[in-house]
């Protein structure tokens, strides 16, 4: 299956929330690789390289977050995939 890299851009109240260390576990989960990291306008970015299946699947989960958390939207820009990344982590 192809692999494909997805940058979502989550707004909201995303900060604070544990949203990338959720993101962390539940992307592990489906076997997805990347990373989350908090911007400075407020948003979480996740950068995810998976199949299609796998990267829905995180964009949905996405739009929900953490309990704590209030997701307004999630943009979501296709990428070229790299191949750059052994797992998903946190990036500050």
């Amino acid at each position: 299956m192809e692999t494909k890299r997805w940058q979502l851009l989550v707004s909201g109240r995303v900060q604070g929330v544990y949203y990338r260390a959720s993101t962390v576990q539940e992307a592990s989960r489906l076997g997805v690789l990347g990373y989350a990291r908090n911007l400075a306008d407020g948003r979480v970015e996740v950068v995810a390289e998976g199949t299609d299946a796998q990267l829905s699947q995180l964009k949905v989960w996405c739009q929900q977050g953490p309990d704590a958390a209030i997701v307004k939207s999630v943009e979501i820009t296709e990428q070229p995939a790299t191949g750059e990344f052994s797992d998903f982590g946190i990036r500050h």
